[in-house]
């Protein structure tokens, strides 16, 4: 007698995302190196040989967190470079564009920071280099464009207010909660206020 074949069960979007999300915390706690599937596993309260049913691989799982990000990031930087706007009023909204992404994705910001350079060389994560140099070029030429035209100041050392920005506002998602006393857009206010307008009273 023919045995019967057990029904497939696909699993739901939901529970991949929620997989994925736990997966991102133990990533950006852990570290890429130390965390095991049987770690995800334990704190997504399965068993390890359960997860190898939604993904093959701890590799495959950071792959998508990490991905799904990006590809998220440059929706938003795309349509912020496509607006046509001037040079200071395109980096407000790229730093409010960037702690809108660290409240959706912090763990995958703090994954990215810490193991994109260790990834990038291998060729299943090139995408990482590649979004590298596309922000670098974004963030340059945009700084080089306020130069030009006056918006910023003439003697700004452009490639070193690049790296402070990006820092100032990436560093965030060590210490960003979603759902805190501020929203991330007036968090985003409260830095441009610092980097464009500075601390002092004028004088």
């Amino acid at each position: 007698m023919p045995t019967k074949k057990k029904p497939q069960v696909t699993p739901t979007p939901e529970r991949r995302r929620e997989l994925l999300d736990t997966a991102a915390e133990v990533f950006a706690a852990q570290g890429y190196n130390a965390t095991t599937v049987r770690r995800i596993a334990d704190e997504a309260g399965m068993l390890a040989g359960s997860l190898y049913y939604h993904f093959d691989s701890k590799e495959s799982m950071i792959d998508e967190i990490l991905s799904t990000f990006l590809t998220e990031l440059w929706e938003g930087y795309d349509a912020v470079l496509a607006a046509g706007l001037g040079p200071r009023e395109t980096i407000e909204a790229l730093v409010t564009e960037s702690f809108r992404e660290i409240d959706r994705h912090r763990a995958a910001v703090a994954i990215y920071q810490k193991e994109s350079k260790h990834l990038a060389p291998q060729p299943r994560f090139q995408y990482l280099a590649d979004s590298q140099q596309k922000f670098e070029k974004a963030w340059l030429g945009t700084l080089e464009r306020g130069v030009a035209d006056k918006t910023f100041r003439a003697d700004l050392d452009i490639r070193l207010t690049y790296r402070f920005v990006r820092d100032t506002v990436w560093v965030a998602a060590s210490w960003y909660r979603p759902g805190g006393q501020h929203s991330p857009e007036e968090i985003a206010r409260q830095y441009l206020s610092m980097v464009l307008d500075g601390i002092a009273l004028d004088t």
